[in-house]
């Protein structure tokens, strides 16, 4: 692609507590960021972490209200700051998941017909049947989710129509619990957005699509068709067919910007707006995945993405339609047991010093001799299970390891799970696969050498500040050319690469070949001894 140096590219990000917005240059170089932090630049909504927590503990939601402001705040911001918009040429954008937000009728009229003169909040503010929003915090659906599984035959079936089992933040069950309890607001609904479409929307002056990738994480759309199911439409809510429209690829152009925002900031008339997608699918794109990587995040929680071709959901994680290749997968699996866990280890083991835990780690062979460890300190996720599990090379229960079998059962442990479920919901290790290591523990060298002897493969370190709205700049500049053929991978090429680090052992896949299937063994026995 030839380097346009006067074109630029925006990707917003509606994440839970910020407004964050990148512009890239034609040769993909960050050329402005900024953001607008909802606490404390807009004290009036008065949230706090972006949300408002509700008695129960269990409703969580954002008021719509703050959205609106804080896209206000952002391009004043840009604009006082000395921002060019004349030479946008696409704009896109990510919003967290499963957040949904409730537009009253009428309101398609008045995103229409904008007045440039004032300000979205004062334009839009009555646009709304419902004024707080569920978003993904919430847990209040538990009965919906229930309900949702058993019409349409069990978690499992569930997962094979959307994806993933029911969640309680997945904005299906949230959905139908606005029907369930407060009809009124449900019926004077025209159209019901995701966090993502409603952003598009915005900049679009009418009613955007939700995108495939976003609109996979609703239990609604089925991930093989891209359409509607019209079982889960039916176990959720009435004409809801009509209040969601039908979902679009996720590197569609949805149109071009709006009068209203070529008039009060001076976008070009024939800027696109591309298609709003999801943060963790905007983040896909912004750490680059392509066919066969993986990117593990190593934070308090830690979380994997992987990109797929051939998805088989199970009713532990999640796959969503690729938000860069429309021919794709992507799947997602959180871990609760990140960091914290390994800090706790680091402290009883190696006396709270990283340099003594990598030391420990590079003492005890690959391997362990055998021994594996499971250490769930909290209910974790992947799997549901609760608990401290060691066992030796004979499979059998030991109350102990000492401290530096415990330092490397504990990383070995952490990394085998993570191989064993991603290949149960597809992954496949191809030849030029890598490892994407981000978050705090991707700077200790020696936890990413087992990283990568665990997936024979060589690990990279990426730098995923912004990854969401960088993500989103470069599906801008990759849905320009996307019809034409071109990949996501071959339009951002130039874009800043992620840096290698360590590559695996020689003898890497016969050590854990087999330790692979002793963990997943491993893993089903603490699950049937809990339910015991």
């Amino acid at each position: 692609m030839a380097a346009q140096t006067d074109s630029c590219y925006l990707g917003f990000d509606f994440s839970t507590q910020q407004l964050k917005v990148v512009a890239i240059d034609g040769n993909l170089q960050v050329t402005h960021q900024n953001n607008v932090q909802f606490d404390s630049d807009l004290p009036e909504f008065r949230t706090q972490g972006g949300v408002h927590i509700h008695e129960d503990r269990l409703t969580v939601t954002s008021p719509v209200g703050m959205w609106l402001k804080a896209l206000d705040l952002i391009l004043e911001k840009m604009k006082n700051a000395g921002f060019d918009f004349s030479h946008v040429k696409a704009v896109s954008g990510s919003g967290q998941q499963h957040g949904s937000v409730y537009w009253k009728k009428g309101a398609r009229r008045a995103l229409q017909h904008l007045d440039p003169g004032r300000d979205l909040h004062s334009l839009l503010q009555d646009s709304f049947a419902v004024q707080d929003g569920p978003v993904w915090m919430d847990s209040s659906t538990a009965k919906q989710c229930q309900y949702l599984e058993s019409a349409v035959g069990g978690a499992q079936q569930l997962a094979d129509i959307t994806g993933s089992r029911a969640y309680e933040r997945f904005t299906g069950n949230q959905i139908a619990k606005i029907h369930q309890f407060q009809p009124d607001k449900y019926n004077e609904t025209e159209r019901i957005s995701l966090v993502s479409s409603f952003a598009a929307s915005l900049f679009l002056g009418d009613y955007a699509a939700i995108d495939y990738s976003d609109g996979s994480g609703m239990n609604l759309m089925d991930i093989f068709t891209k359409q509607w199911s019209e079982p889960c439409l039916k176990a959720t809510a009435p004409q809801l067919a009509e209040k969601l429209s039908d979902p679009a690829p996720s590197t569609a152009a949805l149109g071009f910007v709006s009068h209203y925002f070529v008039k009060r900031f001076g976008f070009p008339e024939d800027c696109k707006v591309i298609a709003f997608t999801g943060d963790n699918p905007g983040s896909l794109a912004g750490m680059r995945l392509q066919e066969g990587d993986i990117a593990v995040s190593l934070g308090t929680s830690d979380t994997v993405f992987l990109w797929i071709k051939e998805p088989r959901p199970t009713v532990e994680g999640h796959i969503f339609c690729n938000p860069v290749d429309n021919l794709s997968y992507m799947a997602l699996i959180c871990y609760k047991n990140g960091s914290l866990t390994r800090e706790r280890i680091r402290n009883e083991c190696a006396g709270g010093s990283w340099e003594g835990f990598s030391r420990a780690l590079r003492s005890v062979p690959m391997g362990n001799n055998g021994n594996i460890g499971i250490y769930f300190d909290a209910m974790e996720i992947t799997p549901p299970a609760v608990g401290i599990h060691r066992f030796d090379q004979h499979n059998r229960r030991v109350d102990t390891f000492t401290q530096e079998v415990e330092i490397r059962a504990l990383v070995e442990g952490q990394f085998l799970a993570k191989r064993v479920h991603a290949q149960k919901l597809g992954y496949k290790i191809i030849p030029g696969t890598r490892v994407l290591a981000t978050g705090g523990a991707s700077s200790n060298k020696d936890i990413l050498q087992v990283l990568s002897d665990i997936f024979n493969a060589p690990v990279y370190t990426i730098d995923v500040a912004n990854s969401a709205c960088l993500g989103c700049a470069y599906r801008a500049v990759h849905a320009l050319v996307a019809e034409m053929g071109v990949s996501f991978s071959e339009a951002v090429r130039k874009a800043p690469g992620a840096q290698l680090a360590v590559t695996p052992s020689p003898e890497a896949e016969e050590v854990y070949g087999p330790l692979l299937k002793r963990y997943a063994e491993l893993e089903k026995k603490v699950l049937k001894d809990m339910k015991q």
